[in-house]
């Protein structure tokens, strides 16, 4: 005797060793022996042997057409036994043991049009929800084939339409079951080619530069640049004008004017310093319209020949430190002994500040160079606009640094240079990648670079301090210590920063440029306004949910926009080499197999740099360029220098330079694993 039974979802026949009221002993063809419960035993017969009766049963089940099988069934419950009678019998006999085993096959198949009552047991669905479901089925198999159409297509190397609007988000957040999707896979499986070449091939890439920027925009402006239409409210309050002459040190390119600098009283022997801070905070308050801009954006992004604001333009001109205007400010001052440069007393205040000048370092590094200080140390510059008083920040800033390095235990590291970009872009409207690019260098710590950093530096940690002093809560940056792998961070409490030395750091001299300075100047605000009242007055109390909330999200955009900027520059970087020709250049070696090049921002993989010391010149010959990957191979061709000391440099800083060198690009494409199936549901007929 044999039975065919139903176990986990599979129909299976074999010969009864034995039996009882509630179960079956059966032996498979395959020889192994199973225990089966009696409800799952659906036929019992003698002959055919199983194998056969599975075989005729499932070749007899494709002829069960669906909508007559669906017509005949009953409106109740009915077996399958049933079915096959009704199906097959036109005089009312039973079926055939096949038939049987047929109509149970096509039933369990079929979902859409039946569902299961129990073992062996069925009810048709509603018509109406039949209906939905064929229709349903119908639509998948249409997607079907338009996946099968697009994948073809870009297997030819031709881009359809949809899948080039979709380009982003397949590569980077897809969504598995969109046809789209499905394509670039399926054609990836059929051309062996990876998602990223195949995608290039067929022209769905512009441009590598458009690549690199459409990618930005799709992770972090998902919704475009564009800002709403917003009216800058007015500063009411009643300021007093400031008895100073102030003036700003920025790029030329720069708009968004935050900071600038005063001196009183040189000469007298007690000099006053004004750090003199746009004060937008005065206007912009939070929750208001300008705010939630703000917050959604946490800071300006900048790029080589563009830059997107986190405030509109037309607000930032209201509240920026233009020359010739009598600006607003949140003004520190700081009072100092002339001679020895100690500080005395600092003081804080909301003021109108005027400002007389707003002065272009790119302008005036060739003026104002460590040479003309240090000649005007002995012979105080005549004829020259602010060289008295720039004369006597410097010095002031060198003493500053001079105090930070012996509480950090070390000299900072300005070794290498800074890099400036220029794009022959006449228009200054957004960039289309193929713009000629000059790359001029800045040494680190340059005269005027070195006067804004360090007042920004004692404003930052003043207010730090102050904050911290009243109570207030503000947004800190923090490093432990200096050493390996101790990362700067960012909190509530005022904490040591030590890669800079001073007992705590609070950004607050961009306001214009970044949310969290913004944050602390209305911290700073209710401290000069209410004093020691101020934690009660100060928009963000101790242990605010929206000051870590503030934290959290400027910590990811800020690492994504500098994260961009980087690569984006990298990206100019190779423009450069291949507009000039170059295809050697001198670099160092300074980990692993990675060198920097001397005379560019560039850090690559070099064969033959691995096992040279730290600090080998080198000369290096260069491979293929990849602009979307950003990478770039070399060779080393010629040790340039003679032996050098391999011992540790005491004073070197792990930067995260080998972070510098391109990678593949990881994109969450991938062609190895099961592609997810919307498969449609059986209705649940009621």
């Amino acid at each position: 005797m044999f039975v065919l039974f139903e176990e986990a979802g599979k129909f299976l026949a074999g010969r009864i060793l034995s039996e009882s009221d509630a179960s079956l002993q059966v032996e498979l063809d395959s020889g192994k022996r199973v225990k089966v419960k009696g409800v799952n035993a659906l036929l019992k017969f003698e002959k055919p042997s199983p194998a056969e009766l599975m075989a005729a049963g499932q070749k007899l089940s494709n002829d069960i057409e669906l909508d007559l099988a669906w017509e005949f069934a009953g409106e109740g419950e009915f077996s399958f036994a049933d079915l096959a009678r009704d199906y097959f019998s036109a005089d009312g006999k039973p079926a055939t043991l096949e038939q049987q085993a047929a109509a149970l096959f096509r039933l369990y198949d079929a979902p859409h049009y039946f569902r299961r009552a129990g073992k062996g047991r069925f009810k048709k669905a509603p018509a109406e929800i039949l209906q939905q479901a064929l229709a349903a089925i119908e639509k998948k198999k249409q997607v079907a084939v338009q996946i099968t159409v697009w994948a073809e297509e870009l297997g030819r190397g031709e881009c359809p339409a949809p899948v080039r609007e979709q380009l982003y988000k397949i590569l980077f957040k897809p969504d598995k079951n969109s046809p789209e999707y499905k394509a670039v896979v399926e054609a990836s499986r059929a051309t062996h080619t990876a998602p990223l070449d195949l995608l290039q091939k067929a022209g769905a890439i512009a441009s590598p530069y458009q690549f690199h920027w459409k990618r930005f925009l799709f992770e972090n402006f998902p919704k475009g640049t564009g800002f709403p239409a917003l009216q800058a409210p007015e500063i009411k309050d009643e300021l007093p004008l400031a008895d100073v002459k102030a003036f700003s040190i920025d790029d030329s390119a720069t708009t968004e004017i935050d900071d600038a600098l005063s001196v009183q009283g040189l000469g007298s022997g007690t000099v006053t310093l004004g750090i003199h801070i746009a004060a937008p905070g005065l206007a912009v308050l939070p929750g208001g319209p300008i705010d939630a801009v703000g917050r959604a954006r946490l800071s300006t992004v900048y790029m080589p020949g563009y830059k997107l604001t986190m405030l509109p333009h037309e607000v930032v001109q209201i509240y920026t430190l233009q020359e010739g205007r009598n600006c607003p400010a949140l003004s520190l001052y700081v009072t100092l002994d002339e001679a020895t440069l100690e500080i005395k007393e600092s003081v804080t205040r909301l003021e109108q500040v005027p400002i007389v000048s707003n002065l272009r370092h790119d302008v005036l590094d060739s003026t104002f160079t460590e040479a003309f200080f240090e000649a005007a140390q002995s012979s105080p510059p005549t004829g020259v606009q602010w060289g008295v008083e720039l004369t006597f920040l410097h010095r002031l800033a060198r003493h500053l640094k001079a105090q930070r390095e012996i509480a950090r235990g070390k000299p900072e590291n300005f070794n290498r240079p800074d890099y400036n970009f220029r794009l022959d872009n006449p228009t200054g409207g957004e960039p289309q990648g193929n713009e000629a690019v000059s790359i001029s260098t800045r040494q680190r710590g340059a005269p005027l670079d070195l006067i804004v950093a360090e007042a920004m530096i004692l404003a930052n940690s003043t207010w730090g301090q102050w904050l911290a002093e009243h109570g207030v809560p503000g947004i800190y940056r923090s490093q432990a210590s200096l050493a390996p792998g101790v990362k700067v961070r960012m909190g509530t409490k005022a904490l040591p920063h030590a890669g800079l030395g001073v007992k705590s750091y609070a950004w607050s001299t961009s306001p214009l440029r970044r949310y969290t300075d913004l944050v602390n100047q209305w911290q700073i605000i209710a401290c000069t306004r209410h004093g020691r009242t101020a934690a009660l007055a100060a928009p963000f109390k101790p242990k605010d949910a929206e000051l870590f909330s503030i934290i959290s999200g400027f910590d990811a955009a800020y690492g994504a926009y500098n994260g961009f900027q980087a690569g984006i520059e990298r990206y100019w970087t190779l423009k450069y080499l291949q507009q000039n020709g170059i295809t050697e250049l001198t670099a160092t070696a300074f980990k692993d197999n990675l060198v920097r090049a001397d005379e560019l921002p560039l850090v690559l993989a070099a064969v033959g740099a691995q096992g040279l010391p730290r600090g080998a010149k080198v000369r290096v010959r260069l491979g293929e360029i990849d602009e979307i990957t950003l990478d770039i191979s070399g060779t080393v061709i010629e040790r340039l220098d003679v032996e050098i000391d391999e011992s540790p440099d005491p004073l070197s800083e792990d930067d995260g330079e080998s972070e510098m060198a391109a990678g593949p690009i990881s994109i969450a494409v991938d062609v190895n694993e099961p592609q997810a199936d919307a498969a449609v549901a059986a209705p649940a007929a009621g």
